[in-house]
């Protein structure tokens, strides 16, 4: 029952991502949690404690990605859990035109229903990419 309840809570989390909202997923984390993701993106690095989880998931909302978890592995005791899943992201022009997709190996550990350590794994390059993307529909100060 409480593996079901994990992944039911990670579905709801990540719908209400995916409609705009970061808050429930922002509130599964821990306040000292860590979430670390690869590479040398805008993206990269070890984002520590929820104010700087909200600002990585504000940008990922900003960038209008989009993802969809699937085959979510729930395995541990309420004490000491620990979460993978396929998760696939992607992002789209104005004209609907798939500009970003990406899959990726998500790694969490929770303690108490609250994630206290999370990590990405997926293909660096196509982060860096497509930040150059976006850094080329930016608009310049002048």
């Amino acid at each position: 029952m409480y593996k079901w309840a994990v992944r039911w809570m990670i579905r709801r989390n990540l719908k209400a991502l995916r409609q705009g909202d970061p808050g429930p997923l922002l509130a599964s984390y821990a306040d000292d949690a860590v979430l670390v993701f690869p590479g040398n993106s805008s993206w990269g690095g070890e984002h520590r404690g929820k104010p700087a989880i909200e600002a990585f998931l504000r940008t990922y909302l900003e960038a209008g990605i989009v993802g969809d978890a699937y085959d979510i592995v729930v395995n541990g005791p309420p004490w000491r859990t620990t979460v993978c899943m396929l998760f696939v992201v992607h992002a789209g022009d104005g004209a609907g035109e798939v500009v970003y997709e990406n899959r990726a190996i998500l790694f969490a550990r929770a303690v108490w229903g609250r994630i206290v350590y999370h990590e990405d794994f997926e293909d660096t390059h196509k982060s860096v990419a497509f930040d150059s993307y976006l850094a080329q529909r930016r608009p310049s100060v002048s």
